[in-house]
């Protein structure tokens, strides 16, 4: 890929610095992701400019008008402090006829309302848990078709944001409880779905009309206490103390039976085309003792940083960082949305 001009998209709190020198590898952990994109698309030879956003879309305007990108390389995962905003920034792209990689902006409006995905995949009989919302001030009243132990957490916030090991609930107090916490703490309403007892796996899907599936990969524990459920919690994704103590890692799924990965990456594959994903995602899933298959999220523009599940399965499929960044640019450069008449 010949050399192009790149702006990228950051949180306006997550902007890196150019040195990491000195830097402790949990000090770095926050802005992880957009140190190591950048790192690895100046490193492939592009002109890149940090830019961070928080409430302000004319800073996007006025870089585009004055460093002229080729493409916008949008790692924001939220607007204004909204998560669901983030699909307005990639409208805002479009409606400037501006390329940018990564999901379209209703791809990522179907993703980050989970509700609404798990509703569109169920009707296309794509396996998810049974599900209910409880919006804020309503009562909390479990539905007939919900069967304990549930898991409780926001509607849309991502990276588990509100996940505990309290986030599975066996009985009507703690779900109450649980319920509120998410309304009073989370700020958001509450998705409250059956909890899957078993193996969690992880999907990463490349591509637009043509998709490229990654291998499946596993998330397990070395040190997990017998009382608590092997879930990706808050802590699990972000404290790296927790991390170390419990022995995180995700890795290749091994294991499991050709028969059972191929279902996987099937459900995988039906999930991003029914829910209009573009560019790349990672797809959550797990599977119980008798190996069905749950989708239990779908995740448009998933963490980047190298190192981390995305990364190190593309570099599992022979995909190497820089040629990761490549295709992701190349694939932003392709898509086709509605301005595009050429």
């Amino acid at each position: 890929m010949k050399p192009l001009r790149v702006l990228l998209l950051m949180h306006v709190d997550l902007v890196p610095p150019d040195s990491i020198d000195g830097v402790s590898e949990e000090q770095m952990q926050p802005w992880k992701t957009e140190y190591d994109v950048w790192a690895g698309l100046c490193n492939a030879g592009h002109d890149v400019k940090k830019l961070g956003v928080y409430d302000d879309l004319g800073v996007i305007r006025d870089a585009i008008e004055d460093f002229k990108p080729h493409i916008t390389f949008n790692l924001l995962e939220e607007f204004h402090g909204v998560a669901v905003y983030d699909h307005s920034v990639v409208s805002y792209l479009e409606l400037m006829k501006k390329p940018y990689t990564g999901c379209n902006p209703r791809g990522l409006m179907l993703a980050h309302d989970k509700a609404l995905s798990k509703s569109i995949l169920s009707y296309h009989r794509v396996p998810v848990p049974d599900f209910a919302v409880f919006p804020v001030g309503r009562k909390v009243r479990k539905p007939a078709k919900l069967a304990y132990p549930l898991l409780v957490k926001s509607l849309t916030e991502e990276g588990s944001v509100g996940i505990s090991q309290a986030s599975i609930v066996y009985d009507d107090d703690k779900l109450v409880e649980r319920v509120r916490f998410i309304h009073n703490s989370i700020g958001t309403d509450a998705l409250v779905e059956q909890y899957i007892e078993g193996r969690e796996f992880y999907v990463g899907i490349i591509g637009n009309q043509r998709l490229m599936t990654l291998p499946v990969w596993e998330l397990g524990f070395d040190n997990l206490p017998d009382d608590s459920a092997a879930i990706a919690t808050s802590r699990v994704k972000w404290d790296y103390k927790y991390q170390q103590r419990v022995g995180v890692h995700t890795g290749e799924a091994k294991d499991i039976t050709d028969a059972l990965r191929q279902k996987i990456l099937n459900v995988s594959k039906r999930a991003y085309k029914l829910l209009n994903l573009t560019g790349y995602a990672r797809m959550d899933l797990r599977v119980d003792a008798d190996e069905k298959v749950y989708l239990i999220e779908a995740n448009p523009n998933p963490q980047l940083a190298y190192g981390e599940d995305f990364a190190e399965a593309a570099e599992a499929a022979g995909i190497n960082y820089e040629q990761l960044m490549a295709r992701i640019v190349s694939l932003g450069l392709s898509y086709r949305p509605a301005w595009r008449t050429d």
